[in-house]
């Protein structure tokens, strides 16, 4: 187990934000679960960026791609 040091408004907003809680949890407890969801909003954003820039890259075959598929379901 590590302990962190934090500014006295950030603890008090962590305190608050704990007994708001409809859960019952640690100041602890909500640090992890905060810091476990920015982590995945982290990874995500860059999983997004990097698909983006495959679309980019590719966007000129794509475009091609979706126009023929698009033209060969209006002939059926």
């Amino acid at each position: 187990m590590k302990t962190i040091a934090i500014d006295e408004a950030t603890a008090k907003l962590l305190d608050a934000l704990t007994e708001a809680s409809s859960r019952r949890r640690s100041r602890a407890a909500l640090v992890r679960t905060a810091l476990r969801q920015y982590a995945e909003r982290v990874r995500r954003q860059a999983s997004e960026a990097k698909d983006g820039a495959l679309f980019r890259k590719h966007r000129k075959r794509l475009a091609r791609q979706a126009r023929a598929l698009t033209a060969e379901q209006a002939r059926l």
